[in-house]
């Protein structure tokens, strides 16, 4: 499976962003989503996840509040809203999907096998 991450791009403090996860090469219906982002300098970090049947969201507690996650399985895509947006939050976003069905979410970055090529966020104060 190929994702693709979308949307980013250069805001103000305050605003807002919606990024968008697309998959080809197979359906995402069934593995649980995770976005994932990684600023300049620093490693990797977990943002949020959302479980195969989007009925389960979790977030990390630097955005819990401001962003939410999102899936549509009929086509293909997940997002990931985001409000509110601070400086602190400029970093390229990636979209991962785990790599068995019907798992868990969760915000290990080891348990995510897809990866998509990031989006970048800039957020200016």
């Amino acid at each position: 499976v190929q994702l693709q991450a979308y949307g980013g791009g250069l805001v103000q403090a305050g605003d807002s962003l919606r990024l968008t996860c697309a998959a080809s090469g197979r359906t995402l219906s069934y593995y649980p989503m995770g976005w994932f982002r990684q600023a300049p300098g620093k490693e990797r970090e977990f943002v949020a996840a959302i479980s195969w049947s989007g009925s389960y969201d979790m977030y990390a507690d630097s955005v819990k509040g401001r962003f939410t996650v999102s899936r549509d399985n009929a086509k293909n895509t997940g997002s990931l809203q985001m409000n509110s947006l601070k400086p602190e939050d400029t970093a390229v976003y990636y979209c991962t999907l785990r790599q068995a069905t019907y798992t868990s979410a969760t915000s290990r970055e080891d348990d995510y096998a897809y990866w998509g090529q990031g989006t970048q966020v800039t957020v200016s104060s």
